[in-house]
């Protein structure tokens, strides 16, 4: 017979308030947005994650430049449904559309808020449908799950991952629903929204549900052909739920295949101490597993194993459970397995969460059956002793850490020792027996208040002195907005963001069209293309930087770009009254025509290793001149040659308080032609001495693993033709040879001018649908030797795209040195392109079989019962 619902939602109810009263606090008590000055917007929240909402909010009130298929504003057009599947498909990424797009950082605090109370209820829901127990204690141990250190730590800014955090006790419920023959239907449609919502953490989520089943079957005693039939109802339920999430999953799938490789570093387990020692309240760093759950639900899953009123098959069935689930953290393969075979870019330990669950459950187990005596509470508290003996050789275990474990310890086990008091007696009606009970309530409810607050201010602190961050919207955002909406003319042209990026996702979060780029998904095509032009990038190639370049502008028909001056927030330079401005130039349209059919296939693999002569090999014709140079370190002495993977000169910094004359760079070049600085593999500033530079300094960021430098305009060549460059490293680099390219400006505006006369008349863009007209007899006149001409769009040829002529059937497009190309007969008149996400019409397939599926069952199980009915 079913249990009342009453206990259940008032659990759920008291985990979720006690959640988000812990959040706020511990944000206040950090003065963090939105309760303080400092900025909670760190590494990939402010870079991906909000931008990635603002976008939404703009497709939602369809301001947006593309549709669900393509986003035309990021890396010159890029498949947006792969991002949509890993950072948006959750419900409550909806809620933005209720906030004003200026208060977008708040719009995604407060869904993260949600997320993580959702959390807290769904495991308090969970642990009565378990158990019977007390309502306020599964409340207290939701709370305890949600608030777990893998949260506060890592989750609470990567919010697509809390997805995860609800699936789990979600996933489990549907396993009881599974054991106990109900809500078949319910059960695929958890499943599939927890696979949509974020199939990565979902995968982690599925296989934690999957190992509490296989524990529960193994104790509920029933018949092993009953055993067996669960189990295949919930393979059966699981693929189903998968299959009816396929659109989403498949196209995510497809798309990580056709990303960038990344950087991704070896797995190495942390030390025992560091693993030991995070299980501690306010314990924080990166790079180890959070298992913080709360010293009250840590003494409790410590209990369990000497918890003599709890049955022996019950404690030693959970106690493995936990205890292997927890070293196959420390373990590659298992590791492998967890993270689906692919090694995460980042943290390692991803997973935590599904031991912080565990941990949570055999607390609730512990006190399910009766709080535990003086004999095991006091075998807890040894362990717990000898615990933090060991994690005190840890460097993760502050000073400050000890007195808020010996806070919690002391107010842990008063709780624990007086709830055991009133256990099995009477409470109602004598004040003596009341009292002890509320006590013991107040007691382990501030216990947990007050040290999950402390956690959550430690971690939020000491985040911002481990990772960048990025301030929330404000004035320079708002400048950025209003100049790229003033200054906006797409399709005719793109408006870039600029240079001076506020985040890596610039274009989705003030607007405009522009190279940068910064997703899971970025292509390996566009990676690859803007490297051989000069561009720069971080996130092991993840995240692509804008590159402002007169050539590139006119190649990708950049026709209006933003000149911010350097965020004030990143301390690059002192604030100096300067505003943002936009300058503009003529570019072709986003669609031409080229010579030749023949470089239709040509691909990103004809590129060299010079970025001016790539920049031609695009553009058609030669505008560069690149001299030979004269490079000098600080002492004048010629510097030594590196080779392998960054061949050129090696450039050392200055030791610190010394003052030295800088390196320099000297060459030839024709007089007033702009001069452009190309190190990728240089750290510091450049700057062209002269009255000719007019005060331009280029900004060069680069580290040896996980970024490189764009290539920099630094003036114009004086009338002598002598220009000198000096350099300001920060740190050894290497400059290339072949580093300094010299811009011939009045050829180049010849060759926009033949490609504004040879390009589209009319171009239109429709979602994921690109139409242009060309001029009559163009391709035939483009062509030589009696060839036709080749049609380029101005965006990377990433896969999905096909491309038909004046109405014909659309095939593939061609690849014109990563662009999208398309050979055009003599008499072409128009271009119609379509991109077609990778992956979707399989995942539209195998939902649309799930779907049938699930209905025939959903039938057959309906007629059945008819049929019993009439019997």
């Amino acid at each position: 017979m079913p249990r009342a619902k009453g206990p259940r939602q008032a659990a759920a109810l008291f985990a979720a308030l006690l959640t988000v009263t812990v959040l706020c606090a511990g944000d206040a008590v950090a003065r963090s947005y939105p309760f303080g000055p400092r900025t909670r917007s760190v590494n990939d929240l402010g870079n991906q994650y909000v931008p990635y909402h603002a976008h939404l909010w703009d497709l939602l009130h369809g301001r947006a430049d593309g549709g669900l298929f393509v986003n035309w504003q990021s890396g010159y057009g890029a498949s947006f449904l792969p991002d949509l599947g890993t950072y948006l498909t959750s419900p409550f990424a909806l809620l933005v559309a209720v906030f004003p797009r200026d208060e977008i950082d708040l719009a995604v605090y407060v869904i993260t808020v949600l997320k993580i109370a959702s959390a807290g209820a769904a495991m308090a829901w969970l642990l009565l449908c378990l158990r019977p127990g007390r309502w306020w204690a599964a409340g207290l141990l939701g709370a305890s799950y949600a608030l777990c250190g893998w949260t506060v730590a890592s989750a609470v800014y990567n919010l697509m991952w809390l997805d995860g955090l609800i699936a789990l006790p979600l996933l489990c419920l549907v396993g009881e629903w599974v054991l106990n023959g109900r809500r078949p239907l319910l059960g695929v449609l958890v499943v599939a929204a927890a696979w949509i919502a974020n199939f990565y953490t979902a995968y982690m989520a599925t296989l934690a549900a999957a190992l509490v089943l296989l524990l529960r079957l193994l104790l509920s005693g029933l018949p092993r052909r009953r055993r067996f039939t669960a189990a295949g109802r919930a393979g059966l339920t699981v693929a189903l739920g998968m299959g009816l999430a396929a659109p989403v999953v498949t196209v995510v799938y497809f798309g990580t295949t056709h990303a960038s490789p990344g950087r991704f570093t070896q797995f190495t387990p942390v030390a025992t101490e560091d693993l030991l020692a995070r299980l501690l309240p306010t314990t924080y760093s990166f790079g180890s597993p959070a298992l913080y759950v709360g010293t009250t639900a840590l003494l409790l899953a410590l209990a369990l194993p000497f918890h003599r009123a709890a049955p022996r098959q019950v404690r030693t069935g959970w106690t493995l459970l936990v205890v292997g689930v927890t070293l196959s953290l420390q373990w590659g393969p298992t590791q492998l397995l967890w993270h689906a075979f692919t090694p995460p870019q980042g943290s390692s330990y991803r997973e935590t969460f599904v031991v912080c669950a565990l941990l949570v459950i055999a607390a609730w187990h512990t006190l399910s059956y009766g709080p535990p005596d003086r004999r095991a509470l006091g075998a807890a508290v040894a362990v717990l002793a000898l615990i933090a003996a060991y994690a005190s050789r840890s460097d993760l275990v502050r000073p400050f850490a000890w007195p808020v474990l010996l806070t919690a310890a002391a107010g842990a086990l008063g709780g624990l020792a007086l709830l055991a008091r009133t256990d099995g007696r009477p409470t109602a009606g004598t004040g003596r027996r009341t009292g002890p009970a509320v006590v013991a309530v107040l007691l382990l409810v501030g216990t947990q208040l007050g040290e999950a607050t402390a956690t959550s201010a430690v971690a939020t602190r000491m985040r911002l002195g481990h990772m960048d961050d990025y301030a929330p919207w404000g004035d320079r955002r708002e400048q950025q907005a209003e100049a790229i909406a003033q200054a906006d003319g797409w399709p005719r042209y793109r408006t870039d963001p600029g240079r001076e990026q506020t985040v890596g996702n610039d274009p989705l979060l003030v607007g405009g069209q522009g190279a940068q780029y910064y997703s899971s998904h970025t292509s390996d095509i566009l990676f690859r293309t803007l490297t051989a032009l000069g561009g720069g990038w971080t996130s092991g190639g993840r995240s692509l930087q804008s590159l402002d370049n007169a050539v590139t502008d006119v190649i990708f028909s950049v026709g209006a770009r933003v000149h911010s001056p350097p965020d004030p927030h990143q301390n690059w330079f002192p604030q100096d009254g300067s505003r943002v401005t936009v300058s503009r130039q003529d570019v072709p349209p986003l669609v031409t025509v080229r010579p030749s059919a023949a470089t239709a296939r040509t691909g990103v693999s004809g590129f060299g290793p010079s970025p001016y002569r790539n920049q031609e090999l695009l553009l058609g014709t030669r505008v560069y001149n690149v001299p030979r140079l004269t490079v000098r370190t600080s002492t004048g002495k010629p510097p030594y040659r590196v080779g392998g993977e960054r061949p050129g000169v090696r450039i050392g910094a200055p030791n610190p308080g010394t003052a030295v004359a800088k390196p320099t760079i000297t060459a030839r070049c024709p007089a007033d032609s702009e001069v452009y600085l190309w190190a990728p593999h240089f750290a510091g500033t450049a700057r062209l001495t002269g009255d000719s530079a007019h005060g331009l300094t280029g900004r060069f960021r680069s580290d040896p693993v996980t970024k490189i430098a764009a290539m920099q305009r630094l003036g114009t060549v004086p009338a002598s033709g002598r220009l000198r460059i000096e350099l300001s490293p920060n740190q050894t680099g290497s400059v290339p040879d072949g580093a300094v390219g010299c811009l011939d400006t009045a050829r180049l505006h010849t060759t926009v001018e033949r490609l504004k006369t040879t390009g589209a008349t009319d171009v239109t863009v429709f979602g994921a649908t690109i139409r242009a007209k060309l001029p009559a007899g163009t391709a035939g006149t483009a062509g030589t030797a009696g060839t036709a001409g080749t049609a380029v769009i101005a965006a990377p040829r990433i896969a999905g795209w096909r491309c038909a002529t004046d109405g014909a059937s659309a095939t593939p497009a061609g690849e014109y040195y990563g662009l999208v190309a398309v050979p055009l007969s003599a008499s072409a008149t128009s271009l119609t392109c379509t991109f077609h996400p990778p992956g979707l019409r399989l995942g539209m397939a195998v939902g649309a079989t799930s779907l049938v599926t699930l209905l025939l069952l959903c039938t057959l199980t309906v007629v059945r019962r008819r049929r019993a009915t009439k019997r």
